[in-house]
């Protein structure tokens, strides 16, 4: 038989109805995997008791006949969804020893699907960055090697670094992720797995460590389509806790899965193609329209003319919330209080804050700071907003002439650690591609659909209109099959 880390979540949750095995035997083959591949730091806390009661649950629950949606499935949590009496920490220092008293609502919802957990997963510290090398437990590696003879660690792609690099090195069949300006979709492109982030409100963002509000989205990391449609009908839904939740009803996305696009459009964005763009993501998209015409699509050409105000406007938006939203920590309710450098209040402020928060978050709340201060509030932040709506108003208009986009998911193959920590420039760029959906609040998924000439994931990003996650899906769909990418990490951790 398979080994039981090699099956998708469909197919242990199937082969666990046919009692081809028990969901015990399930959770301890995952938590072995866990613990032997400490090496790339994706767990911040495991939780291998958790993973283990909620499998003897779900054991005893087929026994009843009363089994659940995900019952015998152990995944990964990011560490960025409040876990009640399990260590939250959103990857900082400042949040360290924090434990919630409370469930967040995404979270609430896979435990009462049947899911169990595995551990909270490593990620960039509050979700801001791309390379999962601003954690302040340490960078996660990813499980992939270029071919080129370095050897050198590879970047699993951030925020949700440690849930990329966990689902590809088999020690979760799925995870938890969370996607500002592409933190899903970035990773799971380097890693060579498949990645949703819904349209914004989808998802309730209640008990989720807030980054910027009005972007931050959760959404499910997998190795397939139909594993991200399955997690992703659990975790969607209204929820009154949050104002910005969508209240509409929950599709059954797995059971209408197709690959047929006969009488789909998909378009082609001109501006994606920049200026130097790689060879192989360039032959890869081409091939990605090709697979996609294959499925019965037309292929249509589009323009999105602000595209290339995206990246700039969601760098003044995404940290001017985020200096609002960090506020909140100053060692007086919970996480770190750091008095080292006097007794007063506001040197406690100070203090706290500089030990407790990383270069990378310092750096957002300070560019986030000054474009909301009152003398350039409105040169930067309201311009950006503007800019915002302009992007939107382009994906609007592209929507009535197309059903999907098809673009690239990130510009280049994963890159060595270390790489571009020193340039946050070209560390910002990974996000080109991502950044419009975002800003605009649409549906995108990732699918890998290539690999590198050094032998790295590459893949490719389907977006959806405004509350279309099926489409999106079923063009994934589509990709996967004609794809047909069943390249995997060799093991060396």
């Amino acid at each position: 038989m398979t080994s039981l880390t090699e099956l998708t979540v469909a197919q242990i949750r199937d082969g666990h109805r046919a009692g081809d095995f028990s969901a015990v035997e399930v959770a301890e083959a995952f938590n072995a995997n866990v613990a032997g591949a400490r090496a790339l730091n994706a767990f911040i806390v495991e939780t291998p008791e958790h993973a283990l009661h909620a499998a003897e649950q779900a054991d005893a629950d087929r026994a009843a006949g009363t089994l659940k949606p995900l019952s015998a499935v152990p995944i990964g949590m990011k560490d960025l969804f409040a876990t009640k009496g399990v260590q939250t920490t959103a990857a900082s220092h400042i949040l360290e020893g924090f434990v919630p008293p409370y469930e967040s609502t995404v979270s609430q919802k896979l435990w009462d699907a049947g899911a169990g957990m595995l551990g909270k997963l490593n990620m960039d510290q509050f979700a801001m960055g791309s390379s999962n090398e601003t954690s302040y437990f340490g960078n996660v590696l990813s499980p992939w090697r270029s071919n080129d003879g370095s050897n050198a660690a590879l970047a699993p792609g951030g925020s949700s670094g440690g849930s990329a690099s966990a689902v590809a090195a088999r020690l979760c069949p799925a995870a938890t992720g969370t996607d500002t300006g592409g933190s899903i979709r970035q990773p799971a492109a380097f890693t060579g797995i498949s990645g949703i982030k819904p349209t914004y409100g989808r998802c309730s963002r209640w008990g989720i460590v807030a980054f910027a509000s009005s972007l931050d989205q959760a959404g499910p990391m997998a190795r397939d389509v139909r594993d991200c449609a399955i997690l992703l009908g659990v975790m969607a839904g209204h929820d009154a806790k949050d104002a910005t939740s969508l209240n509409l009803p929950v599709p059954d996305w797995e059971a209408a899965l197709q690959a047929d696009l006969r009488g789909k459009k998909v378009g082609i964005p001109r501006e994606y193609r920049l200026d130097g763009m790689d060879a192989a993501i360039a032959a890869m998209w081409d091939k990605g329209a090709a697979m996609l015409t294959d499925a019965g699509a037309e292929i249509v050409d589009i323009t999105l003319p602000h595209t290339k105000y995206a990246l700039p406007a969601y760098y003044i938006i995404a940290p001017a919330e985020a200096s609002s939203n960090l506020a909140r920590y100053d060692g007086v309710r919970y996480g770190l209080r750091d008095l080292s450098d006097g007794a007063g209040l506001q040197d406690m402020y100070a203090a706290t804050r500089a030990a407790g928060f990383g270069a990378e978050v310092k750096r957002r709340i300070m560019i986030g700071t000054y474009v909301l201060s009152a003398g350039f509030y409105d040169a930067y932040y309201t311009q950006a907003q503007k800019v915002r709506t302009l992007i939107a108003r382009d994906f609007a208009h592209a929507f009535t002439q197309c059903d999907v986009i098809l673009a690239p998911t990130a510009p280049s193959a994963a890159f060595a650690l270390g790489e571009r920590s020193a340039d946050p420039l070209a560390m910002y760029l990974n996000d080109v591609f991502a950044v419009p959906a975002s800003l605009a609040g649409l549906p995108a998924m990732s699918v890998p659909a290539a690999l590198s000439a050094d032998g790295l994931p590459l893949g490719l990003q389907i977006i959806g209109n405004m509350f279309d996650e099926q489409g999106v899906l079923n063009a994934g769909l589509a990709l996967e099959q004609r794809a047909g990418f069943t390249a995997r990490a060799e093991k060396w951790w």
